[in-house]
């Protein structure tokens, strides 16, 4: 099903009709409206401007179109700035954000909690029930623009208060947990404790962990308060949040318990070129398509949080206004990316956003409307995706052979004490998620505490803080198990463990981590396995094997793979030409065929069909079975297109 995101306010009421009419031509489904619209809503305390949306539903009703309303919460009003300026947060250089754009509330806020329940209390008593409302989207885009960790006095002694109940009021606890007899940072109560900012050097990392972890309850409390009266107001009606690719401050995990599927925002163009930015490579092959691995990677992930369930609530339609460059996609883009959300096991595809705004910070964001409301080309190939729809049964599932634990917790520990340039945890992940795409592989993605049972292989790139319930899992698994670098590394108070790393992981993989070094991007290593050479760099371990076997060695001597039984432990940061040759030859131990798929080419499984993307600018030829019954596509795909089929 397809969707859209639209602003009824910056129109006026009197294009909602002729709007709502081309949105039913074109097989929009779904409406997303309202995120954004609180000072229309409310434009002086108590007073109500209801008309505008009062419409707006009542000719959604009449035209069949499904509404899911935003909570209004990522723009408090500046009648209510004005009102109480100390909503508004600081930044790590303890500067406040003024108002003036959007998400400029503090979490920890008090007088903004109670006026985000207060606004989510109208709007959904008053619509909670209306015919046409079929759902709702908290807030929007939860952390943006790096708003989770604020550092005003409301969140000091929030913060304060958390630690006290984790450290049950004892604060020789929190300082034994902490270590702070290092450097004189002991405490002699809870109130002494500060933010982890502005200090000469850095802060200890068990504060920041814990401040982290702390600044992510937080959103999780804040989003839960909505849904809580959403539920009590709106019966029958779901709840969902809009996420952000490859954003680790707040746990995506705990907030989904409280929704009903997740959902997130997909524009590939964009986080294609800030993640290799970030990495800092210059080249990118997928400059008007985005990179199939960084895209798909997200698809998984909110299956996985959403427990199953997803999304994509804001889909790119054509450029974007936020890149360090902004390109057109490339002709056939927009469906490309369509079918590859559907065959992932998205739910719905909405669109950001209907008409390209011709003011305010978004004017150079396109939409599927120019300003002027002529169609883009985002808006003639959601046409062909809505008619080729009409011959795909997309009810079934996506089933994978791979899981991959992703944990948001390791990322934190990254951050804090990276030791070396290159240190990063979602390339880390990327590089291990892109070799088993590069196989052909489904991945599931799931948290480190996910019951493991059914998959052939588990692949854990990093798991910094083992928990015993991970452990366990880890122990009845019975599939290949394949565990990366600086695993079982911390405690969960950001110790070395005792009994050194990999800690509690030592009873699956008896090895000893005795020391480690980063290498950075311009020191190499060389590994040698299977009778081939690799490079290694950002990472190794010297590793003392204990009793297990050591696989292969770095070709100054010391160990690199491990393995005892089904599990192996790499002590070195892989690169994805090994990953491929790796993973390749332990699913054929396995007795599972897999085949190298060539650059830009990517295969995914849903239900009885198999989906072939062509991310490349050249014409391929995909291999298919010759008694597969083609239903989209053929088998030489074209650049940016696919092709599907059905296996008889």
């Amino acid at each position: 099903m397809l969707g859209v995101c639209y602003y009824p306010e910056h129109w006026g009421v009197e294009k909602v009709e002729e709007d709502f009419r081309r949105m039913k031509e074109l097989g929009i489904e779904y409406v997303r409206i309202g995120e954004f619209a609180w000072s229309r809503i409310e434009p002086e305390r108590g007073k109500f401007n209801w008309e505008w949306l009062d419409r707006t539903l009542e000719a959604a009703e009449r035209m069949g179109l499904k509404i899911i309303l935003g909570t209004p919460t990522a723009t408090p009003p500046k009648w209510l700035v004005d009102e109480h300026s100390e909503i508004l947060p600081v930044d790590r250089e303890g500067r406040v954000k003024n108002f003036g754009s959007r998400r400029h509330y503090c979490f920890s806020s008090p007088v903004y909690r109670e006026e985000a329940k207060r606004i989510v209390s109208i709007v959904a008593g008053r619509y909670g029930k209306h015919p046409a409302v079929v759902g709702w989207q908290t807030d929007n885009e939860y952390g943006c623009h790096d708003t989770v960790r604020c550092y005003c006095p409301r969140c000091k002694k929030a913060f304060q208060k958390w630690l006290e109940r984790r450290y049950e009021g004892d604060i020789d606890k929190l300082n034994r947990a902490w270590g702070t007899v290092f450097w004189s940072q002991e405490y002699r109560s809870f109130e002494e404790i500060e933010l982890p900012n502005l200090t000469p050097a850095g802060p200890n990392p068990s504060h920041l962990l814990d401040y982290y972890r702390f600044a992510s309850d937080q959103v999780v409390e804040f989003n839960r308060l909505q849904v809580e009266i959403i539920r009590e107001l709106s019966p029958g009606r779901f709840v969902t949040h809009n996420f952000m690719a490859g954003f680790t401050d707040f746990d995506h995990y705990k907030i989904s318990k409280d929704l009903d599927f997740a959902s997130w925002d997909n524009y590939p163009l964009g986080h294609t070129l800030v993640f290799l930015r970030a990495k800092g490579e210059s080249k990118n092959p997928f400059n008007r398509v985005g990179h199939p691995d960084i895209i798909s990677f997200s698809h998984d992930l909110y299956r996985g949080v959403g427990r199953g369930r997803f999304w994509v609530m804001e889909q790119q339609a054509g450029p974007v206004n936020w890149a360090p460059y902004n390109l057109w996609p490339a002709e056939g883009a927009v469906r490309l990316w369509t079918w590859q959300a559907f065959a992932h096991g998205a739910e719905v595809v909405s669109y950001f956003r209907w008409r390209q705004a011709p003011f305010a910070q978004e004017q150079m964001h396109s939409g599927l409307l120019a300003p002027d409301s002529s169609p883009s080309q985002g808006y003639q190939e959601v046409k062909q995706v809505f008619e080729e729809l009409k011959g795909v049964d997309l009810s079934e599932p996506v089933k994978s052979e791979v899981a991959l634990v992703f944990d948001y917790e390791t990322a934190w520990v990254f951050s804090i004490q990276p030791h070396g340039e290159g240190v990063n945890y979602l390339d880390l992940v990327l590089r291990f998620y892109s070799a088993l795409r590069g196989l052909g592989l489904n991945v599931d993605i799931v948290s480190a505490d996910s019951p493991l049972d059914g998959y052939r292989m588990v692949v854990v790139p990093s798991l910094a803080i083992v928990r015993e319930e991970a452990l366990e899992n880890f122990k009845k698994y019975s599939g290949v198990l394949v565990i990366g670098p600086r695993s079982g590394s911390k405690t969960e108070t950001f110790q070395i463990p005792e009994e050194m790393p990999p800690g509690l992981l030592k009873e699956i993989i008896p090895v000893e981590v005795k020391r480690v070094e980063s290498l950075g991007t311009g020191n190499v290593e060389v590994l040698l396995w299977d009778g081939k050479k690799y490079p290694v760099t950002i990472w190794r371990e010297d590793v003392d094997p204990t009793i297990a076997e050591v696989v292969a060695r770095f070709e100054d001597g010391p160990g690199a793979i491990f393995r005892k039984e089904n599990v192996y432990y790499l002590a070195f940061w892989p690169d994805r030409e090994f990953l491929l040759d790796f993973f390749e030859k332990l699913m054929k131990e396995i007795g599972y065929t897999v085949r190298r798929l060539p650059e830009g080419v990517r295969i995914q499984k849903r239900g009885k069909y198999t989906f072939a993307f062509n991310f490349s600018p050249h014409e391929t030829e995909v291999e298919i079975p010759d008694d597969a019954r083609i239903v989209l596509g053929d088998r030489k795909v074209e650049p940016y297109s696919l092709v599907v089929w059905e296996e008889v």
